[in-house]
């Protein structure tokens, strides 16, 4: 369950800000380096300039963004290291990479599995934020997106999840993590472009259960 605000400012280190909102972008540092990648590369180079104009509004409304980021099985791995992998060793993932990057202030958290919540410290920075609402974006949809909305809404998150800020494999598989999030968990799939980010900031936000943009 989203436990709200902590209660202690200094528990477990503060964080600089607070937002009711927050944006993820789930796997977005990410070499893509598997066989038959060439068509999600096709498709998450666009995806991610949609998403880097996103964040920039985002920013201006001080919306923070949070990297989740697989540990690419290695547990030695640091967050700075796989940026710097996916930036300098001519990986498929290079130039979302390359669009996406970090800024210093920007969040990040590690995790093991398809879930952005599961073994994460993710809970207890939202808790520290404030954090109601999750944007989440990146890749791909149908596993860690669609797992991620799924841990979020058990814990009574509002998810917006914007359709064009999203990839996977396929656009059917895509279509229907989407649609999965829109009808089971009660998601707003609202396209990026669409978002009105002042209203969520403040507790508006869109209608739930938009139709697929």
């Amino acid at each position: 369950m989203n436990r709200g605000p902590a209660k202690n400012a200094d528990l477990h280190g503060s964080v600089p800000e607070s937002s009711p909102v927050a944006l993820l972008l789930i796997d977005v540092i990410n070499d893509l380096t598997f066989q038959g990648s060439e068509p999600l590369v096709r498709q998450a180079v666009p995806m991610a300039r949609r998403l880097a104009a996103l964040k920039r509004r985002a920013r201006a409304v001080n919306i923070p963004a949070i990297y989740i980021n697989d540990n690419f099985g290695r547990w030695q791995s640091d967050f700075r290291k796989i940026v710097d992998h996916c930036l300098h060793d001519g990986v498929p993932g290079e130039a979302v990479a390359r669009i996406l990057e970090p800024a210093d202030d920007d969040y990040f958290v590690l995790n093991p599995k398809h879930s952005a919540f599961f073994e994460t410290t993710l809970d207890t920075l939202l808790a520290y934020l404030g954090a109601k609402t999750l944007i989440m974006c990146g890749i791909a949809g149908n596993i860690c997106i669609l797992f991620s909305a799924n841990d979020a809404y058990m814990r009574d998150y509002n998810i917006v999840v914007p359709a064009d800020c999203v990839v996977s494999n396929t656009a059917e598989e895509n279509d229907y993590a989407l649609q999965q999030i829109r009808r089971v968990m009660k998601g707003d799939v609202t396209a990026s472009t669409d978002l009105d980010l002042d209203a969520l900031v403040h507790g508006a936000g869109t209608e739930r259960g938009d139709t697929l943009a």
